[in-house]
C-alpha cells in the first residue's frame, strides 16, 4: 500500500492508501476507467501526493467494486452516483425522516437490480439453447 495521506485528512486520520496503478490491479479495472470515473464524479480520490498522484483508500476500492458491480446489470453513471449518494447519506445520517425515504430510494434499486438480474438470467438460458442448437448440427 501506499502509505498515509498528504491532503485531505488530519494526522489524527491516517489511512493506509494505494495509487492508481494499485487500485487498478486489485479492482482488475483499467487506468483509464478509474480515470473517467474521477472525471464524471463517481470516484473522486480520497486525497493526492504532493506530486498530485491520485491516493485512494480501501473505501473508495469498496465503492469502486460497487460500480463494477452495477456495470453488467445496465445501470447509467448518473444511475451509479445516484447509488452512491444514498449509500453515503445512508452511512453519514442519523435514524431519521431523511433515512426512511432513503432507504425506500435503496429498496428501488433492490427491485430494478432484481429485475435486470431475471433479464440476465433469461438471456443466459436463452444462449444455452443457442449452443444446444449449434452442437446438434
Amino acid at each position: 500500500m501506499g502509505g498515509s495521506m498528504a491532503n485531505d485528512m488530519t494526522a489524527e486520520e491516517v489511512v493506509e492508501t494505494m495509487h492508481i496503478g494499485e487500485l487498478a490491479e486489485k479492482s482488475q479495472m483499467s487506468l483509464r476507467t478509474i480515470r473517467h470515473y474521477d472525471d464524471v464524479g463517481l470516484l473522486k480520490p480520497s486525497g493526492r501526493t504532493e506530486g498530485g498522484f491520485r491516493l485512494y483508500t480501501e473505501r473508495d476500492f469498496a465503492r469502486l467494486l460497487l460500480i463494477r458491480r452495477m456495470k453488467p446489470l445496465g445501470f447509467t453513471l448518473e444511475q451509479m452516483a445516484d447509488l452512491l449518494r444514498i449509500i453515503d447519506a445512508l452511512d453519514t445520517s442519523e435514524a431519521g425522516a431523511g433515512t426512511a425515504a432513503m432507504r425506500s430510494e435503496l429498496d428501488g434499486f433492490v427491485e430494478e437490480a432484481t429485475r435486470r438480474r431475471a433479464k440476465l438470467e433469461e438471456q443466459i438460458g436463452m444462449a444455452d439453447e443457442f449452443i444446444e442448437l449449434l452442437r446438434a448440427q
